[in-house]
């Protein structure tokens, strides 16, 4: 995550390209994700410890996604901003 290439809002990432050529996006751990029209998984970076809370993986198969996604996690970004 520290060296993949990340959006920043503030200079806090919100969303990230990952080693698996996939998108990570925080939408954090309260968010509804049933309302979300695309597949994602909690993003589990490590082997031996529990997936990132607020975390989620959007694979390529569904890039065309991407963009709302991003637009989704850059809202919640500036809503959350302390």
């Amino acid at each position: 995550m520290m060296s993949s290439p990340a959006i920043h809002y503030r200079d806090k990432v919100f969303a990230f390209f990952s080693t698996k050529q996939n998108m990570v996006f925080k939408l954090g751990k309260d968010y509804p994700m049933e309302t979300l029209k695309v597949t994602t998984q909690e993003f589990s970076p490590f082997t031996n410890k529990k997936p990132l809370t607020g975390w989620y993986e959007v694979t390529y198969d569904d890039s065309e996604q991407w963009l709302p996604m991003s637009e989704l996690a850059l809202h919640l970004a500036i809503k959350n901003f302390k």
